[in-house]
């Protein structure tokens, strides 16, 4: 190797030269591959200079145009555009901090995928027009909810409608009422199914006659000394009362379709609901189901968590049913509905596959409270978008929620709606 002149001159010993000179071409000369960005997604990548104990980068060239910043050997932040880029790396050795030099790498900045999905507005001249997205918060009880349902990019993408929906009510004498539906992607108009399902259920529980009877059942349950007798078929009675609603809804989407000349297959769709209400003895849930849509209860202190609904996998599997479907209406949609009473709880939760099938896979994690762990830690931005669902600063929390529900999720471009009560 020949040694500049310049390394022979006053100042150091030629040693001390050549030992400087050395170890800068071998910082020069190491392979460093930069690993790759993805366009509007937080990036980081810190250089390791183990390996270099006396050379410190001073700066890297070129990074403005990236979008990113470079900091404590650092690059990090949101990467504006996708290219490949070459930064220009200004390092120095300790003992020789007035001659700076260069090292070129390459920053491969990659598109980001959500990029290449069109976002096409749906056709507000069409038949039953649905917003692509809708949102809610307020009180439910004693406690809060935010909702947030968003259209799927697959929808999206070709300009197609929301097929999911949800609707939220206060009732009579303190109850208060959640419904989700998700209309089926074969259903021309699943997306006013999933509408009618929702607020024709809410409307049916909004009445003081049906909820005095079902509370009246509920105090023979949990106030009363009535016999074990007494109490089940006490419980009948307010299945009874779920049944009718989920009656009334069915029999709404088939008087739609006779009174718009279609069959009411067109209007395919899921449904669950939590009907809720705050005794002196505790909070108790009413709860339904059909489809693949999840009811989900979690206690106060996070250890444990409950499907309150039966959902259409597993037992029920072979393929998923809806509530316009004539044959739920047999002796097995009494185990889809659930009466539940718990002293208190931390959140209550139910949501749509479009959140479902990304987050938790399978049913069997719905039960696992590591997922559920790891399902609020995402909420609360352990992600890749470091996108927050704030709690405790609730103010914007709707918005958070749908900008949350935007996540990134290869092979998962369906609808999304969440709904949470905590």
């Amino acid at each position: 190797m020949k040694i500049p002149s310049f390394y022979l001159g006053i100042g150091k010993k030629p040693m001390e030269k050549v030992t400087i000179y050395k170890e800068k071409e071998e910082f020069k000369e190491v392979d460093w591959v930069v690993k790759p960005a993805y366009s509007g997604k937080f990036y980081e990548f810190t250089f390791e200079m183990v390996d270099f104990p006396n050379i410190r980068i001073k700066t890297v060239r070129n990074l403005s145009e990236t979008g990113l910043l470079f900091e404590n050997n650092r690059i990090s932040g949101i990467p504006v555009d996708h290219n490949l880029y070459h930064l220009d790396i200004e390092f120095f050795h300790i003992e020789d901090k007035e001659n700076p030099e260069i090292k070129r790498v390459q920053l491969l900045v990659n598109i980001d995928p959500k990029d290449l999905w069109k976002n096409i507005p749906s056709d507000r001249n069409a038949v039953f027009y649905k917003e692509d997205e809708g949102v809610f918060q307020g009180t439910f009880s004693d406690k809060k909810i935010v909702v947030a349902s968003k259209r799927g990019r697959s929808h999206a993408h070709e300009g197609k409608f929301r097929e999911d929906d949800f609707a939220v009510n206060k009732l009579y004498a303190g109850w208060n009422i959640v419904s989700v539906s998700d209309g089926a992607g074969s259903a021309v108009l699943a997306r006013e199914g999933s509408r009618l399902a929702t607020i024709s259920l809410n409307q049916f529980f909004n009445s003081p006659k049906v909820l005095r009877e079902i509370e009246n059942n509920i105090n023979i349950i949990y106030t009363s000394e009535s016999s074990e007798k007494g109490q089940h078929k006490a419980k009948e009675n307010i299945v009874r009362q779920l049944y009718e609603g989920i009656l009334y809804v069915h029999d709404t989407l088939e008087k739609t379709a006779a009174e718009n000349d279609f069959v009411i297959n067109n209007l395919h769709a899921t449904l669950i609901f939590a009907l809720v209400k705050k005794f002196s003895f505790g909070y108790v849930i009413l709860s339904f189901g059909v489809g693949d849509c999840p009811i989900n209860l979690i206690n106060t202190d996070f250890t444990d968590v409950k499907l309150l609904n039966t959902m259409d996998v597993g037992e029920f599997s072979g393929g998923t049913r809806f509530v316009t479907m004539k044959e739920i209406f047999n002796d097995q949609i009494f185990s889809r509905f659930g009466i539940t009473r718990v002293d208190d709880f931390s959140h209550l939760v139910l949501m749509t596959d479009g959140i479902y099938d990304p987050k938790f896979l399978t049913e069997n994690k719905l039960e696992d409270l590591e997922s559920w762990k790891i399902f609020f830690n995402d909420l609360s931005g352990d992600n890749d978008d470091l996108t927050k669902v704030d709690f405790i600063n609730d103010t914007k929390i709707a918005q958070q929620l749908l900008h949350w529900t935007d996540f990134w999720s290869r092979g998962n471009h369906d609808d999304r709606t969440l709904a949470i009560i905590y």
